[in-house]
């Protein structure tokens, strides 16, 4: 699993010009999957996730994490986090999991999300075209890949 995380004062998934998940404050999570993810990836980047001490504490310092903080979260898949651009101009997304496994992987990680954090993360809709909408804070934009635990 490879996600993008970003800090975020204010964020919002649109679609079809409804608005299905809004925070004010919190972690905007971006997430690709595949084929080769497990329970053991779900577990592993979830609890880095709601320890990762991105937010700020009294003196400004990064010492908090969203749990500590009690920000939101919202999830939004995104297969494209696995494109591979070495050949040509045109991506290839062959290493992105199809639906069919990552459907369930997507929904799993929501859920241990939840239970570690104590509290409903919101989502975007799995395969639907999308607004993600974001104000990151800082900025602030954390890359990790449960692959690669360095």
């Amino acid at each position: 699993m490879k996600v993008v995380i970003q800090r975020v004062s204010d964020a919002s998934v649109t679609i079809e010009k409804e608005q299905v998940a809004k925070i004010s404050h919190g972690l905007l999570i971006l997430l690709g999957i595949v084929n080769e993810d497990t329970l053991e990836d779900i577990s592993w980047l979830s609890k880095k996730i709601v320890n990762l001490r991105v937010f700020g504490d009294e003196k400004g310092v990064m010492n908090k994490s969203v749990l500590d903080a009690e920000g939101e979260v919202i999830v939004v898949s995104q297969f494209t986090l696995h494109a591979l651009t070495k050949k040509g101009n045109r991506p290839s997304y062959i290493k992105a999991a199809k639906p069919d496994v990552a459907i369930p992987v997507y929904e799993a990680f929501v859920k241990q999300l939840e239970l570690d954090l104590g509290k409903k993360i919101q989502t975007g809709e799995f395969g639907a075209m999308m607004d993600v909408s974001l104000v990151n804070y800082g900025p602030v934009t954390i890359i990790i890949d449960s692959k690669n635990k360095e």
